[in-house]
C-alpha cells in the first residue's frame, strides 16, 4: 500500500492509504502502484484518481503541482484540489465561459496563456463532475 499525503497552500488536504494513484504529468498519464521506482512528476491540471485501501475509487480535480514518490510514500503538492462533491458546477461553467471570451479577444501572449490555463482548469473541474 501507498501512504499518500496531499498538501496545498492552506495545509494538509488529504492523508490516505491507497493502492494506486493515477494522474497526468507534463509527459502524459501515469499510474503509481506499490513498490514503484522513485519518481518526481510535474503535474498538469487533471483528474487525480486514487483507490483507497477499501477498494473504493476517489476522484479529485487538481490544478497541477508536483508528485514525489519514494519508498511507498507519495507527496502531492498542489495549489488547488477539489473532490467531486466540492466542485461548484455553475461556478466552473461560468469560469469556462469567461476563459472562452478572453481567448476570443486575442490579447497578448501572456493573457492568452492565462486564459488557456483557466480554461483547462475549468474543463478539468467539469470533467470530474461529469458535467462537461
Amino acid at each position: 500500500m501507498i501512504k499518500l499525503r496531499v498538501v496545498t497552500p492552506n495545509g494538509r488536504y488529504l492523508e490516505e492509504t491507497v493502492s494506486s494513484i493515477h494522474a497526468k504529468s507534463v509527459l502524459g498519464e501515469f499510474t503509481i502502484l506499490p513498490n514503484h521506482v522513485p519518481v518526481v512528476f510535474s503535474l498538469v491540471p487533471c483528474k487525480l484518481v486514487i483507490h483507497v485501501a477499501s477498494g473504493q475509487e476517489q476522484v479529485y480535480a487538481i490544478s497541477g503541482g508536483i508528485l514525489q514518490f519514494y519508498g511507498d510514500e507519495a507527496r502531492l503538492l498542489t495549489d488547488a484540489i477539489e473532490g467531486k462533491a466540492e466542485i461548484d458546477i455553475p461556478r466552473a461553467k461560468a469560469a469556462l465561459e469567461r476563459a472562452r471570451k478572453r481567448m476570443e479577444k486575442q490579447g497578448d501572449l501572456d493573457q492568452m496563456r492565462r486564459a488557456e490555463l483557466a480554461m483547462r482548469r475549468a474543463i478539468n473541474r467539469l470533467s470530474v463532475t461529469d458535467s462537461l
